[in-house]
């Protein structure tokens, strides 16, 4: 089969109507989820942009490809299942963020990324970084960048750009300061017509028309859409920005909640921010209602785009032999606890990720299941739902197959999900934590922080206000015990042996 694999970027799970959101409107992805199965209780392998997006790649946690934090490029030592579809016959082409090298610039000037926003927009290198593009890029024969967030992005997409908006590059460029990083949201001047999410959606769609006039003869595709919103600053255009309103907008039921000051972990850090402009700190409700409607404005757009793309596979006459993927890399708190954005914080809010499957012939239109799965799942599934021989698999995977799951929405694969979180910037913040979710418990823990932790009870406590760190000895013995021997299996074993002694 065929595969459409669209993914998002810092897209709550329940951000979307099907997941009971009552605000929001995703008429698209409600009708995929209709047609396929939702999964509820998915979860990251790691709360950031590059090291999820590796995982979600490669099938292996952080530790293992080497992408502990952002600002760290994928190295070439674990193979990507897109490489493995490629070398076994598939088309492979992505359109949008990949970011498995780093956007912005390093804190050595020898040091390269293929990705770096600031070469694609300057006269003086624009055409180098082109032309040094890789050709396959880690696994896509074919791959069209967008490099940035909101209405300032790079890449590829500049070219389609210059040619709808002459001077784009230029006025882009002098846009490109640290003062927009650290924005939360802003308003758009850019037309929905120029806007990324809509050269997404039409370089996907020209990708299928390509396909089906036979350009890359009888091969299979593995079309990777990934849309680099509704990641923050967030700033949704035309009719978008004002879909919602501030009074549309509820703020989180733990808004207000009373025990992060005095979280050992948490209070300082979104006390004294490191980097207010991306990683989690507190804000205030005018500013929590203004990120969540436009975020909602955002959202709606990346729908009606999708919808665009899954009305051309079934126009084409792709829909049946298709597998459609709809995911993102990981969550934003967005005021849940009275924080904002991403970062080493042990809620759902970050964690979780919307998670949403249709393969034909195998899942029942309308499923909904609780069962656990990870980002580092999607390399086995989709191998082994291609039918790619196990032996063309890389030995390293270490994620589980979903198709029981998707079979069955009340099969169960895996008792738990382990997440990886390595924060590095520079000599100002370095913190280790692991989180570990079962069917009933979550439980983190702080490099550093040995009398400090926390638990929630998934199943009675889901605003996640009520600590049993300190409550329950037996279950933090007993959660601890499971981290510990995860934690130890999940750790590299690379480089390999190469001799007996």
């Amino acid at each position: 089969m065929n595969v459409l694999f669209i993914m998002t970027d810092q897209h709550r799970a329940d951000h979307m109507g099907c997941a009971g959101n009552p605000v929001v409107k995703t008429p698209n992805l409600d009708r995929l989820a209709q047609e396929g199965i939702r999964f509820t209780n998915a979860f990251c392998a790691n709360p950031m942009c590059m090291p999820n997006r590796a995982s979600i790649f490669t099938g292996v946690y952080p530790n293992v490809h080497g992408v502990r934090s952002n600002g760290i490029n994928l190295p070439d030592t674990v193979e990507t299942f897109i490489e493995t579809m490629r070398k076994r016959g598939y088309i492979t082409y992505n359109v949008g963020k990949v970011h498995l090298q780093f956007f912005i610039p390093p804190y050595k000037h020898n040091t390269k990324s293929y990705e770096m926003i600031g070469r694609w927009m300057h006269p003086k290198t624009a055409q180098e970084a082109r032309d040094e593009f890789p050709k396959p890029y880690y696994g896509f024969e074919e791959c069209d960048i967008v490099l940035g967030h909101g209405d300032l992005c790079g890449g590829h997409y500049l070219d389609w750009l210059e040619e709808l908006r002459p001077g784009a590059t230029e006025w882009m460029r002098k846009r490109l300061t640290l003062e927009f990083f650290n924005k939360v949201y802003y308003e758009s001047n850019m037309p929905v017509a120029q806007y990324p999410t809509t050269y997404c959606q039409e370089k996907a769609i020209n990708f299928l028309e390509r396909h089906s006039k036979g350009e890359f003869g009888d091969k299979p595709f593995f079309l990777c859409c990934s849309i680099p919103d509704p990641h923050h600053p967030v700033c949704p255009p035309g009719e978008y920005k004002g879909m919602y309103t501030p009074e549309d907008i509820d703020l989180p039921s733990t808004f207000s909640d009373e025990n992060i000051p005095n979280h050992k972990f948490l209070g300082p850090l979104i006390t004294n921010p490191v980097f207010r402009g991306a990683l989690l700190r507190k804000s205030d409700e005018t500013e929590v209602k203004e990120f969540t409607r436009l975020t909602y404005g955002a959202v709606s757009l990346i729908d009606h785009s999708i919808g665009e793309i899954l009305a051309s596979l079934e126009k084409l006459g792709y829909a049946d032999n298709t597998i459609v993927v709809y995911t993102s890399d990981h969550g934003d708190l967005m005021g849940d606890h009275g924080i904002i954005y991403k970062g080493p914080s042990p809620f759902d809010g970050v964690l979780r990720v919307p998670l949403i499957m249709r393969v034909p012939g195998i899942t029942k239109p309308g499923s909904v299941t609780n069962s656990l799965a990870s980002s580092i799942d999607f390399a086995k599934t989709i191998l082994n739902l291609t039918n790619i021989p196990k032996r063309f698999h890389s030995e390293f995977i270490q994620g589980v197959d979903l198709i029981p799951i998707l079979q069955d929405p009340k099969e169960k694969v895996r008792d738990f999900c382990l997440i990886e979180e390595d924060e590095e910037i520079g000599s100002v913040l370095n913190i280790r934590v692991r989180h570990l979710i079962t069917d009933t418990h979550k439980i983190t823990v702080y490099a550093g922080l040995e009398d400090a932790g926390d638990i929630y009870d998934r199943i009675n406590d889901q605003d996640e206000v009520n600590n049993l760190w300190d409550k329950d000895s037996k279950l933090k013995e007993k959660l601890i015990t499971k981290l510990l021997h995860e934690n130890l299996k999940a750790q590299s074993k690379i480089p390999k042996r190469q001799a007996a002694s």
